[in-house]
């Protein structure tokens, strides 16, 4: 950019009544909303398809496990194109597989094509938009990073509470596969919205994150800049972060899958299990928004190993809890803990690592939630046939977040930890 551009761009963002970065924080909502909505409306569709494809509920349910592995797993391929050609081109691939895989499945007649429409194009378009998109907004803020990935990330919580009861309601209506065909529309629309202003670099509109104007010479990077020489992947922090985020993950996906089913069986009815669901959705849009902008203030590695607490204390609860009060209070609690956790690995990687490569480490970071969301629900299942009852894999959820805990314990601030 010439001084004369630059100085062109630094006063639009002086005269500009809203920071940009906003801007870019409502594109990532918008994404976290469309993508997810489709994701977490997907057990509306179990029963029809089964009965459609005349198959059991494990065949059927492992395309949500493998389609969580796959867009966890892939952010580590996305991320990287993300910082190098912009977040924008991958949203709108996103978009185009999202909205492709729906319509495969719309019109499948076997079970392979279920899977590689909802696996190959959901999964992969989801790996597009949910890493791109969350690691852009890193590149924004600093002092408000916690608060702006809070918002961003909220997105998923409000399409988990949106999701199911739409999905559900049209497919009453219009049938599940015409259901899957208004959701591709539905989606490319409003992922292509998103992409608009779904920017990377401050420095191409003359700003320092959190809209300082930049001045000659100044580099928009900051600290960032000294870790480009070093590998990110060799550093203590990274990993500590890393299997914490494992340790967590492979308890947090199972009341997704299996709460439902555990409150039918202490009598409560599927109305009211679905509810008692929903209320996880309830809670983690709460806790991103909040727990988010409290990290900022509060510190955000001591927040992420408050919110590995707080699950493991929950777990501790399902384990005494049966009515439907007790078990909606789990939902709640846990997913305020579940949101903030969602909302500051993002932005502790950021404070660790910079945000130059944010999508790259994003991406790797994630794969080690691909690994909690595929095993953790499967293995609880295994553990339920086994003996019977959940009682067990609900104790594991209590040892793997105190091991989280542990982690976050074993790191140092970031200001005194890469170097």
């Amino acid at each position: 950019m010439t001084t004369a551009a630059s100085a062109s761009a630094g006063d639009t963002g002086r005269r500009a009544p809203v920071f940009f970065g906003w801007y870019v924080v409502a594109s990532a909502f918008l994404v976290m909303f469309s993508g997810f909505a489709i994701y977490y409306s997907f057990g509306a569709f179990i029963d029809p398809l089964q009965a459609a494809f005349h198959t059991s509920k494990t065949e059927i349910s492992g395309l949500f496990a493998l389609t969580g592995l796959t867009y966890f797993s892939l952010g580590a391929v996305t991320g990287p194109i993300s910082d190098r050609i912009g977040p924008r081109r991958v949203v709108l691939l996103g978009a185009l597989l999202i909205g492709g895989g729906l319509l495969l499945v719309s019109r499948a007649n076997a079970i392979w094509q279920l899977y590689l429409g909802y696996c190959g194009g959901v999964g992969l378009g989801l790996a597009c938009v949910y890493v791109p998109s969350v690691s852009a907004v890193q590149q924004w803020f600093t002092r408000r990073r916690g608060f702006a990935t809070g918002i961003a990330v909220a997105g998923i919580g409000v399409g988990f509470l949106a999701g199911p009861p739409l999905a559900a309601a049209l497919i009453g209506s219009a049938g599940w596969r015409t259901t899957f065909a208004i959701l591709a529309a539905g989606a490319v629309v409003l992922l292509c919205i998103a992409a608009i202003r779904m920017e990377r670099s401050p420095a191409a509109r003359g700003l320092m994150p959190e809209g300082e104007v930049m001045r000659q010479g100044a580099t928009a990077t900051g600290h960032a800049a000294s870790l480009e020489r070093s590998s990110v992947y060799r550093t203590r922090p990274f990993w500590l972060l890393y299997f914490s985020c494992m340790l967590t993950a492979l308890g947090l996906f199972v009341p997704f899958a299996h709460l439902g089913s555990y409150a039918q069986e202490n009598g409560i009815s599927a109305t009211g299990a679905a509810w008692i669901l929903g209320l996880i959705g309830l809670g983690s849009a709460s806790g991103r928004l909040f727990v988010g902008s409290a990290a900022d203030r509060l510190g955000r590695r001591q927040s992420l190993g408050a919110a590995y607490f707080v699950m493991g204390v929950m777990f501790a609860w399902w384990l005494v809890s049966h009515s439907a009060w007790q078990l909606a209070i789990f939902s709640v609690v846990f997913g305020v803990a579940y949101g903030g956790f969602v909302a500051l690995i993002p932005a502790l990687a950021a404070d660790y690592f910079g945000a130059v490569r944010a999508g790259a480490i994003n991406g790797s970071l994630y794969t080690s939630a691909g690994i909690g969301n595929f095993i953790g629900p499967l293995l609880a299942g295994r553990i339920f046939d086994a003996t019977g009852a959940y009682t067990i894999a609900i104790g594991a959820g209590i040892v793997v977040n105190i091991l989280a805990v542990l982690c976050i314990v074993a790191l140092r601030d970031p200001t005194t930890s890469i170097g």
